[in-house]
């Protein structure tokens, strides 16, 4: 496993464990799954991963009591990571939320606590006068945020008087927005972006096609999953097998690698399997070739998917079979 190249309290592995799927039964996952994410966790510990996401949302507390579970006296060793649902994130509010995800999650710190979206109401300031509390009397270690563009990573900053290390962000080969401005600051300013669904929800995995969609409510909504769109596809997922087989990889390890190869960023897939936790592990360990990383940019910038407004009616027929 590799780690950030940051100062922190705990080192930071480059492949994190995410979480959302821990109690939640929208992914599909089937009744066992509970105590499959054991064995997940204990397994990502052997291979040296130390940062586990959650979310009091997630399951609805549901992934914070598992998590906490699985990783039992091994909490203190790890960055346990949990977030704030911003429904009403002023500083009062914020304290007893992360009192509540401490209690599930079975520690006396939470090394990571996150603000899990922007709230178009609330200012950052009182959220930021709630997470400041937190870290004055040892409940919060590091403050992150989620969702955040960085003119407003950079104000919620401001607003904590302390360093707000990351900002977790929808970031794969097919979502490549953060390359623009928050990567750029991230490696400047010694931060960390972290990187959710960097596979695109398994789109990346070359696992699905057009005649073999994938199951699950969350995927079902996702567009990317459209049958027009995965045959948009074809031809990035043949140059990630391409990559792969150079690597004797999968083409999921080398869309992993293609995000890690910037310093400060952390990916946290999820895992359905402990064969996959161990699979996401070891794309930490991947080193792309100038040439091969070249050539995955040019076939990522071709992808070009339906999405947004244009994207629901598709949808819609998808669902319905119309």
């Amino acid at each position: 496993m590799r780690y950030v190249p940051l100062d922190t309290p705990k080192p930071i592995s480059k492949i994190g464990l995410g979480t959302w799927q821990f109690g939640s039964k929208e992914w599909g996952y089937g009744p066992d799954y509970e105590r499959r994410a054991a064995d997940i966790v204990r397994r990502a510990l052997d291979l040296g991963v130390t940062l586990f996401d959650t979310a009091e949302i997630y399951g609805f507390g549901r992934s914070e009591r598992i998590l906490g579970a699985a990783l039992g006296e091994d909490r203190a060793k790890v960055v346990v990571a949990s977030k704030v649902f911003p429904v009403l994130p002023v500083a009062p509010v914020v304290r007893q939320r992360a009192v509540a995800s401490a209690a599930r999650l079975g520690v006396t710190s939470i090394d990571l606590y996150q603000v899990h979206q922007p709230n178009p109401v609330v200012a950052d300031t009182t959220t930021m006068r709630g997470m400041r509390a937190l870290q004055d009397v040892g409940l919060v270690g590091e403050v992150g945020v989620s969702n955040y563009r960085l003119r407003r990573w950079v104000f919620a900053e401001a607003a904590l008087g302390r360093r707000v290390l990351s900002n977790q962000v929808r970031y794969s080969m097919v979502d490549r927005g953060p390359e623009q401005e928050l990567i750029p600051y991230a490696e400047q300013a010694g931060r960390i972006v972290i990187a959710y669904s960097p596979l695109a929800q398994g789109f990346l995995s070359g696992r699905y096609g057009a005649g073999s969609r994938p199951g699950g409510a969350i995927r079902r909504a996702n567009p990317y999953f459209l049958p027009e769109n995965l045959e948009r596809g074809a031809e990035l997922i043949a140059t990630l097998r391409e990559v792969a087989d150079a690597h004797d990889a999968t083409p999921s390890q080398i869309a992993l690698a293609y995000l890690l190869r910037h310093p400060n960023v952390v990916a946290i897939p999820g895992a359905s399997s402990v064969a996959q936790l161990e699979r996401n592990a070891a794309a930490a360990e991947l080193d792309l070739a100038e040439d091969e990383y070249a050539a995955l940019v040019t076939a990522a910038h071709a992808f070009h998917p339906v999405t947004g407004l244009a994207a629901v009616p598709k949808l819609i027929r998808a669902r319905t079979g119309r």
